[in-house]
């Protein structure tokens, strides 16, 4: 199909195959996002009442130890509600506004899928960034496993729609996702571009595999600094009544001078885990799952 042809059949591919992607993902790769939001959240020494991890697995021990099975899955509702018609939805922007980055050259380039991609994660924020502040607000809970939908009402109860409520950290999640989705569908098809084709399939899906690991990794750590400020900006606040967090590159700042350099890249551990094998999965399933649906319709 050129790319500058529109027709429904590819963008009903596109949605599902999509939607299908980001479902998958979210389900099998949650408990690693709970820890990460965790040591994102927490300084460098604890609060009142308020328990210390002091890395990934002493994280992953004490959450198990004091919280359960369970508490590995908070904040599971908003992406499980949500993940599904939004990676439907950039999956199909990212492909239909490809043409955009052409730049007048027949083929596309690296540019052409990076842009792309940036394009469609920072657009997706405006819907995203209200159920990431829910999730947060559920995660960074130690005590309780609270509803969805009461979390939702009180946000909206004590601080509303705006950029103290449901939009606060907005411009940290539209920084991170640009970062993240330019480095990731740039180096994932800029070098899938490059690399001959594989006719054996297995072959073919292991070279598919190790591109979109290395994708994955690359993104989180181009990113991380900025998914931690999101983190500190939409979570609870350390003293309660009094905002210290609130603009992306301030928060980098405090964080940076308070806590040193490495606490920019806090819960990237738990990061690396989830995004290396669960970006491979999710763009696998995207890729083998459009395929299939293209081959039906189109």
């Amino acid at each position: 199909m050129p790319i500058a042809d529109f027709t429904w059949a590819a963008a009903i591919c596109q949605t599902a195959a999509g939607g299908s992607a980001g479902l998958l993902e979210v389900l099998v790769t949650h408990p690693l996002d709970v820890v990460k939001t965790r040591m994102q959240l927490q300084g460098t020494q604890a609060q009142h009442g308020e328990i210390l991890y002091r890395g990934f697995y002493d994280c992953f021990s004490k959450m198990y130890r004091y919280e359960g099975l369970s508490g590995f899955w908070k904040g599971i509702m908003p992406p499980i509600v949500f993940e599904t018609p939004k990676r439907a939805f950039k999956f199909l922007l990212f492909e239909q506004c490809q043409r955009l980055f052409m730049f007048g050259k027949p083929k596309r380039s690296a540019m052409t899928f990076a842009l792309a991609g940036a394009l469609a994660g920072t657009l997706e924020c405006f819907f995203l960034n209200p159920f990431e502040v829910v999730k947060i607000t559920q995660q960074a809970n130690r005590y309780e496993s609270i509803n969805t939908v009461t979390v939702a009402k009180q946000i909206i109860e004590k601080d509303g729609f705006g950029l103290r409520g449901l939009g606060k950290g907005i411009t940290a999640t539209m920084t991170r996702n640009a970062i993240f989705h330019f480095v990731f569908f740039g180096f994932y098809y800029g070098m899938k571009i490059k690399l001959p084709q594989r006719d054996d399939p297995f072959m073919d899906f292991l070279q598919r595999t190790s591109l979109a690991f290395l994708a994955g990794v690359l993104a989180i750590l181009h990113s991380a600094p900025f998914d931690m400020a999101k983190s500190r900006i939409q979570g609870p606040q350390p003293k309660p009544g009094k905002i210290k967090y609130e603009w992306t590159l301030r928060t980098m700042q405090m964080v940076y001078r308070e806590e040193g350099f490495r606490a920019l890249f806090k819960g990237l551990s738990p990061s690396l885990m989830r995004v290396g094998p669960g970006g491979a999965l999710m763009l696998l399933v995207y890729e083998y799952g459009f395929g299939y649906c293209k081959s039906k319709l189109i």
